[in-house]
């Protein structure tokens, strides 16, 4: 009984329809095992999704406190050098006065040549408007 008689094992009979009835079930077995490996895809997607969510947010809480301990810290030595010493807070805050002025009059400037622009515009605009008007006029 332990050797294999493959003559008499060729000797048995097939049933009618048996091999497309495996060959179902093969296919409803693999139906089933590419189900459990999507379903089990898609539970461990979320636990990654979820655990790159805590990570980043971690990395984004470290981020903004070690950006705000260092603009804490540079704001810190700018105040202690600017008012440790009056006179030099004196020159920083005339340095930055004039430099405002500076480019205050110079914004103003320009401002000044766009008006006479929009001045000369809107006047040629009207003298057009006045030959228009005539024009309609006369015609009419």
């Amino acid at each position: 009984m332990d050797e294999l008689n493959y003559e008499a094992l060729e000797r048995i009979p097939i049933p009618e329809g048996l091999e497309e009835r495996l060959s179902a079930k093969i296919d409803e077995w693999e139906l089933e095992e590419n189900r459990q490996k999507t379903h089990q895809r898609h539970r461990l997607l979320p636990s990654v999704l979820r655990y790159a969510a805590v990570a980043a947010s971690i990395a984004l809480v470290f981020g903004m406190g070690f950006h705000l301990m260092r603009q804490d810290k540079e704001t810190n030595l700018g105040e202690q050098d600017t008012y440790q010493d009056p006179m030099l807070a004196q020159q920083e805050a005339e340095r930055a006065l004039n430099l405002l002025a500076y480019h205050l009059n110079k914004g103003m400037g320009h401002l000044e040549k766009a008006k006479a622009l929009s001045d000369k515009a809107e006047k040629t605009f009207n003298k057009q408007l006045k030959v228009l008007k005539r024009y309609e006029t006369d015609n009419h």
